[in-house]
């Protein structure tokens, strides 16, 4: 099943900047080989819904190793049967609206 989701992962107690540790996750995410997109406050990322769910799995595998201790993630989750549609056609949706 094709699954889109909005990831907001943010590790705690590791000061204010989350750069290097969104950049770890952003690492997985492209070597996984899935489409995302990075935004200021989540990443949106698609794919097959085992695949995607590993990999979020895998950025809080990833996060942990370089020293949080905790993490919390926020996490959106979009399916749709009677079509494909990604992230990206859902935003031209939107925009091509009057």
């Amino acid at each position: 099943m094709l699954v889109s989701i909005d990831l907001c992962l943010v590790p705690l107690g590791v000061g204010t900047s989350l750069a290097p540790y969104i950049a770890a996750c952003k690492k997985v995410i492209e070597e996984r080989g899935l489409d995302y997109e990075l935004g200021p406050n989540g990443t949106a990322i698609e794919g097959e819904w085992d695949e995607v769910f590993k990999c979020v799995r895998a950025c809080h595998e990833v996060v942990h190793s370089l020293g949080a201790n905790r993490i919390y993630s926020t996490l959106k989750v979009n399916t749709r049967t009677d079509r494909n549609q990604s992230f990206r056609d859902k935003v031209k949706s939107v925009n091509s609206v009057s």
